[in-house]
């Protein structure tokens, strides 16, 4: 029997009281997630909020595909003096009056060099820096002497990297449009929303999180952008898909609510998230690594780190933001409100009868076990049993798109076909 506190059988709850891990793999439902989904809003929302506030007041740390400029480059084997970021702004500074905005080191070993950004120079200029870091560091060209050829300059316009941006604004917007649709059609408007919800969240997170720590942000940062929505939505729907599975019926039964239908399809499905993200994670590590250990910024340290940083934000919005936000907005259907009701009463009445007679089997309808909504016949002999039930005490039927699905399932139970099993009056009373 359920309890009428918390809607759990006495199986669940003694799962409930095994240890993490064996809550974690039988996933029972004994992991409350969308009963506490205020203090997951509160949470989300605050982290919303702080990545919202530091991308306006801090902003981003745009790479100078974004900002146009010049990219000085030359290696950083054998240098008479070490590169150190003081140093370079100081003879760059020296030699033209306007200090380097970045300089960063790539590579390792022999291939390893030095980039020194600076704002957009005139051809005077670039001679001049060139030879004042010649001067200074004596950088080494391919037959291993001091060379200042070696040293060579690269100018970049920003327009390239607004047409990026402009081009990956285009794609958010129609990935955005053929989701909704997609998930409106095979699942339905509640949980569109819902996913579209955890889906704006995680790009903001992933923004705001750029922003905070103040990683580049560069053209490649913006492909990394669009690939993590697929990631964002995969845990999404695999949850959804359960919740529409164990709710097939849900409106003519009284074994629980959507809520607790939904919190019960979160945690049959937590563990596979849990996998899927971290199996997804490790490669991606190993990319990071690479990235920035072995070949220093670069392509993949720009798609590393946003990639990873987009997968843990969408596992987490999947499990603890998606599934809640979908459950608020189903309940504001008098349907699944008067539904609720209705486990509540059963609860009640079961509960005034086990303290009438210390019985623990069941209630008045005698029922006790967890229905099985994976098996057409067994669910549709539960909604024939509620609607008896129902008859019995005067409530009228309720009819429900669940059961008639489930009930067109089992055609071939009732056409009498070979091999298909029939009712056939016996004389007895079932009970």
């Amino acid at each position: 029997m359920s309890d009428p506190r918390t809607g759990l059988t006495r199986a669940q709850e003694r799962s409930a009281r095994g240890n993490f891990f064996s809550r974690l793999y039988t996933g029972t439902g004994a992991f409350d997630i969308v009963g506490h989904r205020k203090r997951w809003y509160a949470l989300f929302g605050t982290i919303v909020l702080i990545c919202l506030l530091s991308m306006v007041f801090r902003g981003f740390n745009l790479s100078i595909e974004f900002q146009g400029g010049t990219q000085i480059q030359f290696s950083a084997v054998g240098l008479t003096e070490d590169p150190a970021t003081p140093r370079i702004n100081q003879v760059v500074s020296d030699a033209i009056d306007k200090p380097a905005e970045s300089v960063q080191r790539a590579g390792s070993g022999s291939s390893e060099t030095v980039l020194v950004r600076t704002a957009t120079l005139t051809a005077e200029e670039q001679v001049q820096v060139k030879e004042a870091l010649f001067n200074t560091f004596h950088p080494r060209g391919s037959s291993g002497q001091p060379d200042e050829n070696s040293i060579s300059e690269t100018a970049v316009s920003s327009s390239w990297g607004g047409e990026i941006t402009t081009q990956a604004m285009i794609a958010l917007a129609v990935f955005l449009v053929l989701v909704t649709i997609f998930l409106a059609v095979y699942f339905e408007r509640s949980m569109a929303i819902a996913a579209l919800v955890a889906l704006v969240h995680d790009l903001v997170v992933t923004a705001g999180v750029y922003s905070i720590v103040g990683f580049e942000v560069s053209p490649p940062t913006v492909i990394g952008l669009l690939t993590i929505l697929g990631f964002s939505l995969y845990d999404t729907v695999v949850v959804f898909d359960k919740v529409k599975e164990n709710g097939r019926g849900l409106l003519g039964l009284t074994r629980r609510t959507y809520g607790e239908t939904a919190n019960l399809a979160l945690n049959q499905t937590l563990m596979r998230s849990i996998n899927t993200s971290l199996i997804a994670v490790l490669p991606v590590l190993g990319l990071l690594i690479v990235g920035v250990g072995v070949l220093g910024v670069g392509t993949l340290a720009d798609l590393a780190l946003v990639q990873m940083v987009g997968i843990i934000a969408g596992a987490l919005s999947s499990l603890f933001l998606a599934t809640p936000v979908l459950v608020d907005l189903k309940m504001r259907d008098r349907r699944f409100q008067q539904q609720a009701s209705r486990v509540y009463t059963r609860r009640a009445k079961q509960a005034r009868a086990v303290d009438a007679d210390g019985d623990e089997t069941g209630g008045a309808d005698g029922s006790g076990d967890e229905v099985d909504v994976t098996d057409d016949e067994t669910l549709s002999g539960e909604l024939r049993r509620e609607r008896a039930i129902a008859a019995a005490a005067g409530v009228p039927a309720r009819a429900s798109g669940g059961s008639r699905r489930a009930g067109s399932g089992n055609r071939s139970a009732r056409s009498g076909r070979p091999g298909s099993r029939t009712e056939r009056p016996t004389g007895k009373r079932r009970r």
